[in-house]
């Protein structure tokens, strides 16, 4: 049985004093939370910070993204084996975000996940069609070629040890989401396509939903036989929004 997955992402937001808060909130609402995952993926320069305040918590750590080089000189560019020095869990790779503002494409996703993948972090690979891909039918060509630039590079098998989220871009921030049974149908097609190239990983993948996911949508988003969780925005910046969907993926 696949585990729930809760992860927050903090995008560009939050400050010292504004962290320790929202952490000091979201921390004793975990702690009955024993049958799910909860994680947030912070800015960079905050890693020690939330390291330092999640440690003995049930509560896991990541980045929000991840360069695909080695060390060297990439001038502002992060190394993975940076993020190991704060004991991150979790990489954030190919956000819509990422792709449609810094020209991120499905190549250097890939690239990110395999690096990300072979030091150890668990990558959260973002998947999702905008408004007018949908609108003319090609969600699912759309996101069939982003898992296909993955699977290409690393292999099926490596999404075992990964993490998929479908985030419809059209959703994201808007204020809209798609319904329950829209996002079930493209969690399924996920699930079927990487079962075509090996049914133990589809069956054991997290695929997670990552648009405007709220208090009150997430239960009955969760309730979905193929959504295992959320990749949750804004309302991961208000510890009662984020403990209520935490304790929605627990129903």
């Amino acid at each position: 049985m696949r585990a729930k997955l809760v992860v927050g992402n903090w995008k560009m937001n939050g400050n010292l004093v504004q962290n320790q808060e929202l952490l000091t909130a979201i921390i004793p609402g975990s702690e009955g939370l024993r049958d799910i995952i909860c994680a947030v993926c912070v800015p960079y320069p905050y890693l020690p910070a939330v390291q330092l305040a999640l440690k003995d918590t049930h509560i896991f750590w990541g980045a929000q993204n991840v360069s695909q080089f080695d060390l060297g000189a990439y001038t502002g560019e992060v190394a993975v084996e940076m993020l190991l020095d704060f004991d991150c869990r979790y990489v954030i790779v190919g956000h819509s975000e990422r792709r449609s503002l810094f020209g991120e494409d499905n190549h250097t996703v890939a690239e990110k996940f395999k690096k990300a993948q072979s030091a150890g972090l668990i990558p959260i690979l973002c998947v999702g069609e905008t408004l007018a891909q949908r609108e003319i039918g090609e969600t699912e060509r759309v996101i069939e070629e982003q898992l296909d630039a993955v699977i290409k590079l690393t292999g099926a098998n490596s999404l075992t040890q990964s993490v998929i989220a479908y985030e419809p871009v059209w959703a994201i921030g808007t204020g809209r989401t798609a319904t329950p049974a829209q996002a079930q149908s493209v969690h399924a097609f996920i699930r079927s396509k990487i079962a075509k190239q090996n049914t133990e990983v589809a069956a054991n993948v997290q695929i997670l939903y990552g648009g405007s996911v709220k208090a009150g949508n997430a239960s009955d988003l969760f309730a979905m036989p193929d959504i295992d969780g959320g990749l949750i925005g804004g309302a991961s910046l208000n510890a009662n929004e984020f403990i209520s969907i935490c304790s929605a993926a627990q129903r």
